[in-house]
């Protein structure tokens, strides 16, 4: 597992502008690593919930900031801490928390599924350092959409903020960066339009495991989008799709 530490002041005020942080937020930070954002994010919100996986950068984040009183720091996966299920006890988040962070770029889409999808306490807002062609996958429109880009745009309003060169990491990593936000966080999609989200997902997987194949083939539907293919059709056109 590569480490990558951002170390550009400007990608961070960056990611801070578009978190809009104030003296009342709680913020999820995943992956601290070196502690660059954690410092700047306890200085704008009431409370930081950090959580590291790495044992020896979770102590090092220990020693620099033991007096900060807003830190609560977690060594463990949070893909397990806040697993659905999970039996071990996980940190308590409020109604109202927004997750901040330079995450680590091969859990991407576990971490969008777990806290968009699977978590009950969904945060208000998102703001990710991703790898730039997932980013660009995530906002993509019609006729480029993806499963993925469905996934996110069913649960909030996403968008990029600014992309960000490999040179901005100590050591650089292979691949360019973005910021992403998301926010407008709920699950109202699916209540609006009286849809099930395990049917939305389920359709919609089975549409793109055969994406070169029309829907008259994959779906076996016959309406405006037969002959449509699925990276074809917009979040809205699904809608027409499922609805009852």
């Amino acid at each position: 597992m590569g480490q990558h530490f951002l170390n550009s002041p400007s990608a961070i005020q960056k990611i801070l502008g578009a978190a809009e942080l104030d003296a009342t937020d709680t913020v999820l930070e995943i992956g601290p690593g070196a502690g660059v954002l954690t410092r700047e994010l306890l200085i704008r919100a009431k409370k930081v919930l950090a959580i590291e996986k790495d044992p020896r950068l979770a102590t090092a984040l220990r020693e620099e900031f033991a007096g900060a009183r807003n830190l609560e720091l977690v060594e463990g996966d949070v893909l397990k801490i806040f697993a659905v299920g999970a039996r071990t006890q996980t940190p308590k988040l409020p109604k109202a928390y927004k997750i901040v962070a330079n995450i680590p770029y091969y859990i991407t889409a576990q971490i969008l599924r777990l806290f968009l999808e699977e978590t009950k306490t969904k945060p208000s807002r998102m703001v990710l350092m991703i790898q730039k062609e997932v980013a660009e996958r995530i906002v993509a429109a019609p006729p480029e959409m993806s499963l993925l880009a469905l996934s996110v745009q069913a649960y909030g309003k996403a968008r990029i903020i600014s992309r960000v060169p490999r040179g901005s990491f100590v050591p650089p990593p292979r691949v360019d960066s973005a910021i992403l936000c998301i926010d407008n966080i709920s699950d109202t999609f699916f209540g609006e339009h009286r849809i099930r989200p395990k049917d939305f997902f389920e359709i919609t997987r089975r549409a793109f495991s055969q994406k070169r194949k029309m829907l008259r083939k994959s779906l076996g539907i016959e309406n405006v989008y037969a002959t449509k293919r699925p990276q074809e059709l917009s979040l809205e056109d699904w809608t027409h799709i499922l609805a009852p």
